[in-house]
């Protein structure tokens, strides 16, 4: 078999992109129930119940045009950016330093979420409403007129902090289970089942690794347009402790594994799936 080519740094982000957008169909009502458990301090039956019964169905699905727009922006360049970047870096080989994995899961992370984070706010929002829904535009303009550019940043350092964590946790330990898992049964790199395995345990390990981070994300991003509750990162850290102890920074941690899990799964398929299809190095 010959040799496979490395996809470029926008081959590699275009076809994250694509695969991002396609898995946030099917993850974005876990994300929802979990913002919502996390701004209201409601349980996982009480939210999904409440939301049924005074909102439908369909309101699972509240957000997702912004979601879209993150998965886009932010989720292409994580990863997509990834194996390009960890290339860069020296990393591809199987005995690379695990620290220069993280480092490239990091940097794609950090990067795409200062571009991802107008959306990353205006889905929070919407997804919090549990009232009538807000049009895109009167969100858009609610948010300029009331905060200016500044309000679609709200929360940034929160963002990037859990990006950071989150991807260097989610592309390193995926690249390294893939390792692991091809010493363990035998099976090749590019295999279906050393994918799905690789992305599980990637899964379980984000959501240990990133709750405190996207607790606080989810506590700057969803206040309301006209009102400022917190003063930043650590205020809002300080804050959540103070109201509900530490146990609360990871508040919503099954619905947020519920999300990770098979967001990570389906994400690094479907991109594993796009590589193999373009003739090109899988992860």
């Amino acid at each position: 078999m010959p040799d496979l080519r490395a996809p470029t740094l926008l081959e590699s982000i275009a076809l994250g992109g694509a695969s991002c957008v396609f898995t946030v169909n099917f993850t974005h009502p876990i994300e929802l129930v979990k913002t919502r458990m996390q701004v209201t301090g409601d349980g996982l039956g009480v939210v999904v119940r409440s939301t049924l019964k005074n909102e439908g169905v369909g309101s699972f699905w509240k957000g997702i045009v912004w979601a879209w727009g993150r998965e886009g922006s932010y989720a292409s360049i994580k990863l997509g950016g990834y194996a390009p970047v960890r290339d860069a870096l020296g990393a591809s080989g199987k005995d690379a330093p695990f620290y220069l994995k993280f480092a490239a899961g990091a940097l794609t992370g950090g990067v795409g979420s200062v571009i991802g984070n107008p959306f990353d706010v205006l889905k929070t929002l919407a997804q919090a409403n549990q009232g009538k829904s807000v049009g895109l535009s009167a969100l858009v303009t609610n948010m300029y007129a009331e905060q200016g550019i500044a309000g679609f940043y709200r929360g940034v350092s929160a963002n990037i902090m859990r990006a950071c964590v989150l991807n260097a946790t989610k592309m390193g330990v995926y690249d390294i289970s893939k390792g692991y898992v091809t010493n363990a049964t035998g099976w090749d790199r590019k295999d279906v089942k050393t994918s799905f395995c690789s992305a599980t345990i990637a899964g379980f390990f984000m959501t240990v690794t990133v709750s405190p981070f996207d607790r606080v994300r989810t506590a700057l991003m969803s206040q309301p347009t006209d009102a400022k509750v917190y003063n930043g990162f650590s205020d809002a850290f300080v804050k959540i402790i103070a109201e509900g102890g530490p146990t609360s920074l990871w508040r919503g941690f099954i619905p947020i594994w519920a999300r990770f899990a098979p967001t990570a799964t389906i994400q690094l398929l479907t991109i594993e799936t796009l590589y193999n299809a373009a003739g090109l190095k899988s992860i």
